[in-house]
């Protein structure tokens, strides 16, 4: 009969094997899920008094998991949807758990039966024609700097990508001919493709940008992102990185 896992070597196996081996999860989430761990695991050996490498499965039980997440709101002040995000790493782990260790059913069923916490939705709102007008028109065209600020704006004001997938392009990943377009590798490896509305403005300015010699990079970008222009490197974390793409009124 095959022993049962211990604690550690689970954990192991779920980062190594199921994240990054068979679903190939971003980076982003692998580091979200590695930081929910490290707390998970700080809070298990205070309460107790056991070392992470000496924690079993059944050490991990439901009272324990309610106490983890009432303590990341009361002490660590996090919010519903923050704590939803640890439940929700919590939940991948013991589902792939069940199958490893399937002496512990009853335990693990009572842990993915753990309600996430609501909350009041924020609306995400977008910019009008008048705030994009005004974004676009504030770089410096007479400056190399100003050039790629605009062009990098542009983008993604036409494609509606998220900061990080904008900081990810490379030159080749955006084509000028017939049917202009950017091909993205986005969050969990999907791809796909979004076309510009107004080629005929766009084409122009990726033609500056190779008279510059510029190239998508987070070089090249990083500068506009600190400038706080109304967009960070983890505003994507929950889709407020995004904004509208441009209407065909506007890209007329």
């Amino acid at each position: 009969m095959k022993p049962a896992a211990t604690l550690a070597a689970l954990v192991e196996r779920f980062f190594t094997q199921r994240l990054m081996g068979q679903r190939q999860v971003s980076p982003h989430t692998l580091r979200s899920y590695r930081d929910t761990f490290r707390l998970l695991l700080r809070f298990a050996h205070q309460r107790l008094k056991k070392p992470p490498s000496h924690l079993a499965l059944e050490d991990m039980d439901e009272p324990l998991i309610a106490a983890f997440l009432e303590d990341l709101e009361q002490r660590r002040r996090n919010g519903a949807r923050s704590r939803n995000l640890r439940l929700t790493a919590i939940r991948c782990f013991f589902r792939y758990a069940a199958y490893e260790d399937p002496t512990h059913a009853a335990q693990i069923q009572r842990i993915l039966a753990m309600p996430g916490k609501r909350y009041v939705r924020r609306l995400v709102t977008f910019l009008t024609h008048q705030e994009i007008e005004a974004l676009l028109a504030a770089p410096d065209l007479g400056t190399w700097g100003g050039r790629r600020d605009r062009a990098w704006l542009l983008v993604a004001l036409q494609t509606g990508l998220r900061v990080s997938e904008m900081t990810t392009l490379e030159r080749q990943d955006v084509s000028l001919d017939t049917g202009a377009h950017v091909h993205c590798i986005g969050k969990e490896c999907h791809a796909y493709c979004t076309s510009f509305r107004r080629r005929g403005e766009t084409t122009g300015t990726h033609a500056g940008w190779q008279a510059c010699d510029l190239a998508f990079s987070a070089a090249d970008v990083l500068p506009v992102v600190r400038r706080g222009i109304g967009v960070g490197p983890c505003t994507d974390a929950h889709g407020a990185g995004r904004v509208a793409p441009m209407s065909e009124p506007w890209a007329a």
